[in-house]
């Protein structure tokens, strides 16, 4: 029999498959706790467990880890870590310092299938799904390089790959990130981007979801947005917004959209406009991103008085809009940059 790995199993699944050894749900929370609060890597250390019960789980299922290739460090802070999966790929997680902050920005697939022009990831084209496992073991892994006092307090699902076309390892392992017993984040600092595959999106909007929203827009109209994210001749950005128009929010939250500025393809003071009316009636904030340049992207990132214009515009039209500050390019770990390379 192929033994199971525990990091695959979500809440409800560990409860019945604990069930098959005749176990309570209360093992469920220990177990849960000791994999993802205290970050065991072997059955030995659940101390709570009787060793009968330790050596039957150890006969039916593993604790998988991950371990760093490599890791980068910038001259700011930002650290890029290079993961070798079980069959040779390779992924990258980032690891980025901001005041009090310290955001992990996970993968979620080898490779990326989109293709999006600004986005070294999609050049790779699409190798793999992550399991569960790989998602929630660079948390694991890159707590475990952090001095004791420091903590990851946000994650960001928006590194390599789609998280939705990922759709049920996704959320599996956000539940795991949320779970009061396993990693225990605030569902207000969890956050999943997406390009907007409608299916999924859709999919979504039907499901009560424990983590923020954010939306890959970057331009704002059809034909644009088609050129710089292919994706949008299947899903255009008009039904993507009619979904979001739609999407059941709480109280408060708000649908974040991203927004990549390219030199001279979005980001004139008419597209900052047109910005304003295609969101208005989503509650939404935009963070815009100037371009992370790279040799093998054929664009340039605007001046910053272009940027600050840009701004200016949506914040007077009554959007937050919030200039995310690239950190990590000197390593290639800003957002765009990643493609696993060793």
């Amino acid at each position: 029999m192929e033994k199971v790995d525990l990091k695959n199993l979500g809440f409800s699944e560990l409860n019945e498959f604990l069930k098959s050894f005749g176990k309570e749900r209360y093992r469920s929370i220990q177990i849960l706790r000791w994999l993802y609060q205290k970050g065991i890597q072997s059955f030995d250390e659940m101390t709570n467990l009787s060793k009968k019960f330790r050596r039957e789980l150890s006969q039916a299922t593993f604790i998988s880890t991950l371990c760093p290739l490599r890791v980068e460090q910038a001259s700011d802070g930002t650290r890029k870590f290079l993961f070798q999966l079980e069959d040779g790929n390779r992924i990258e997680s980032v690891l980025i310092p901001d005041k009090a902050r310290l955001t992990l920005c996970l993968s979620t697939q080898v490779g990326c299938a989109f293709g999006c022009r600004f986005c070294l990831t999609g050049k790779i084209g699409l190798k793999r799904d992550l399991s569960v496992s790989e998602i929630v073991n660079q948390i694991l892994a890159v707590r475990r390089t952090l001095p004791q006092k420091r903590a990851i307090t946000n994650i960001v699902l928006m590194g390599m790959g789609e998280p939705l076309a990922n759709y049920d390892h996704s959320l599996k392992a956000i539940a795991l990130m949320t779970h009061p017993d396993a990693f225990k984040f605030s569902s207000r600092r969890v956050t999943l981007s997406t390009v907007g595959p409608l299916p999924q999106l859709e999919r979504l909007s039907k499901e009560k979801i424990s983590f923020r929203l954010a939306i890959s827009l970057n331009a704002t109209e059809e034909e644009t947005r088609s050129y710089l994210m292919p994706v949008n001749r299947l899903y255009p950005l008009r039904k993507v917004l009619a979904l979001c128009k739609r999407f059941p929010l709480t109280p408060r939250t708000r649908i974040t959209f991203e927004y990549v500025l390219v030199e001279g393809m979005n980001d004139s003071s008419q597209d900052a406009k047109r910005l304003l009316r295609i969101l208005k009636g989503i509650p939404s904030k935009v963070n815009l991103i100037p371009l992370n340049e790279a040799p093998e992207i054929p664009f340039k990132k605007p001046s910053e008085e272009s940027v600050k214009r840009f701004q200016e515009i949506l914040m007077e039209g009554g959007i937050t809009a919030i200039v995310r500050t690239s950190k990590g390019r000197e390593i290639s770990a800003a957002c765009g940059q990643l493609h696993g390379k060793g």
